[in-house]
């Protein structure tokens, strides 16, 4: 069968069970806008590029095939790059489409040509260009694969315009299944050993790709051999909160107990993720500790410090290969685990920050009561994100979405792109006004597309991870911080959304069951006080009780 490779280009992401492309159209890649006019391939169109990446980010983090996005090329990739370099820091799997000017124009300094491998060879799994139509559908299978094989990334894949209208006659390719593993027997019983010789082991989960039946298990095994689980920084639906063995998360925003805890473990075993800066306490925390990796990443990215094994293989593997608890519990005692565990509670244990405007403690503590236990929360970065952290509970995998790179401007792409494929689902972003507004724009898909996220605005008018750190090294200097914003909540009324305005605390909790109560896409812009820079850090904040 004939067919122009733009189609091909179609056909061959249909057969790989593709569901969705996140694109802002482009004349560049007209033929493939084509090929998806017919396809069963839904094509959502957004209002910028970083929200179609951001968007395919979220794809892939909460389903099981990469994340697609489609820009056009020079201004449209630069936009998209936000994405690519989120993708690539968090390991999540992504395939950027960027059309490219004909190839007999390359290299004459043509309307918006730029070097695709110049721009994102440094920020991504590999980059390819179609340069023969005949090899699109095997170009676009192989970068399918890289992106969700090994580490997963991001992989980009150049399509020149004149080379997409050509015909071809290759067939669609058929899908490859990903290869698998097993760790090797050895490795495991030195690994079981060495948990069994531990008097303080700590398991630290992370990354992308777990399943329910893996999380649960791990947490029974956990609970049984005595070992607290920590999770990475934004990866902690990987567990359910309600474990006994879980003991909070690392990285920015974690309590006092497990950065302790952190120093104190005797074996350190990390699960889909291994020991970066922002775990260890910017490199100063654990490092010397006997540490075991179970990833499939080759290269241990970002990992430092000491390592004795590395088991590459996917942590779902791993776990499903562990023996009983009973042959690594040893003779450690349950002290260890239930301490991190009483101290973890007690940190979820919402108390009242004071100031003025909204308490966010008192309505992140109504959203924990509120929101249905399966509901997926996206994030975006800043202070702002810290009271969802600490207070709002995950109870499985496929639950959270937020940027592990501290990129802004996540949440409502995100939360939009987790609407539209979890129809049902209650769905809420939580940011700040700075990070709101990055990507506000892209709430006018949800109304398109008939999603229906939340979105939690905080707003003190101040971006407020810099003033803290401003605060700490410039005391009394605020310079570049502040900003102006208007009433978000008329903001979505505009488009016929549903909106409130909050800068009383007793109003939040009936102003968010009608904004439940809603159906449609709603923003609850609440009024914060400025003074308040996390949980508990308001200058007239009360103690959080134990």
């Amino acid at each position: 069968m004939t067919m122009s490779a733009g189609h091909l280009i179609v056909k061959t992401l249909e057969a790989h069970g593709v569901e969705r492309v996140f694109a802002v159209p482009g004349e560049s890649y007209l033929d493939v806008l084509d090929g998806l006019h017919d396809s069963p391939i839904k094509t959502v169109v957004t209002r910028h590029e970083g929200g179609a990446g951001f968007m395919a980010l979220t794809e892939g983090r909460l389903s099981s095939t990469p994340g697609i996005a489609m820009v056009t090329r020079g201004p449209g990739a630069a936009n998209a790059m936000i994405a690519i370099h989120t993708a690539w820091q968090d390991a999540t799997a992504l395939v950027l489409f960027v059309g490219l000017i004909p190839l007999s124009d390359r290299g004459r300094g043509a309307f918006q040509e730029f070097s695709l491998e110049g721009w994102f060879s440094t920020t991504s799994k590999a980059v390819y260009q179609l340069d023969d139509e005949n090899q699109a559908g095997q170009v676009v299978a192989r970068a399918l694969r890289l992106a969700s094989s090994g580490r997963p990334g991001p992989v980009i894949v150049g399509l020149p315009e004149d080379v997409l209208v050509r015909l071809t006659s290759s067939p669609v390719p058929t899908p490859q299944p990903l290869p698998t593993a097993a760790p090797d027997s050895e490795s495991l019983s030195i690994i079981m050993s060495l948990i069994a010789g531990a008097d303080r082991p700590a398991i630290v989960v992370g990354g992308d790709g777990w399943d329910a039946n893996s999380s649960a298990t791990l947490g029974e095994f956990a609970v049984a051999a005595r070992i607290p689980l920590f999770a990475d920084w934004r990866a902690y639906d990987a567990v359910d909160h309600d474990c006994d063995a879980y003991a909070g998360w690392l990285g920015y925003g974690r309590s006092d107990h497990a950065a302790v805890a952190l120093g104190e473990a005797d074996l350190l075993v990390f699960l889909g993720c291994s020991r970066t800066d922002v775990l260890s306490e910017g490199y100063t925390s654990a490092m010397n500790t006997p540490t075991v990796v179970v990833t499939p990443d080759a290269s241990l990215e970002g990992h430092a410090g000491r390592l004795d094994i590395h088991v590459g293989v996917s942590p779902m593997s791993f776990i499903s290969a562990l023996p009983s608890a009973d042959s690594v519990r040893g003779k450690r005692e349950a002290t260890w685990m239930q301490r991190l565990r009483t101290e973890q509670v007690a940190f979820a244990r919402p108390g009242r920050d004071g100031g003025v405007g909204v308490d966010l403690a008192a309505a992140f503590e109504t959203l924990e009561e509120v929101l249905d236990s399966n509901r997926i929360i996206s994030y975006g970065a800043g202070n702002a994100t810290l009271w969802g952290h600490r207070y709002l509970s995950h109870h499985g995998p496929g639950t959270l979405v937020g940027p592990r790179n501290g990129a802004m401007g996540l949440a409502v792409p995100a939360a939009v792109a987790a609407s539209i494929s979890n129809p049902g689902r209650q769905v809420v972003a939580i940011c700040g006004d700075g990070d709101f507004f990055m990507n506000a724009q892209e709430l006018a898909v949800a109304f398109a597309q008939g999603a229906s996220p939340i979105v939690i605005v905080v707003d003190n008018g101040v971006y407020g991870t810099i003033v803290q750190h401003q605060e700490l090294n410039y005391p009394g200097r605020p310079s570049g911080t502040g900003m102006v914003n208007p009433n978000f909540a008329r903001w979505i009324e505009a488009f016929s959304g549903h909106g409130e305005y909050v800068d009383q605390t007793e109003d939040f909790a009936p102003a968010l069951r009608r904004a439940l109560a809603h159906g449609g896409p709603a923003l609850l812009h609440l009024k914060t006080d400025p003074e308040t820079m996390g949980p508990g850090t308001a200058a007239h904040s009360q103690e959080i009780s134990a």
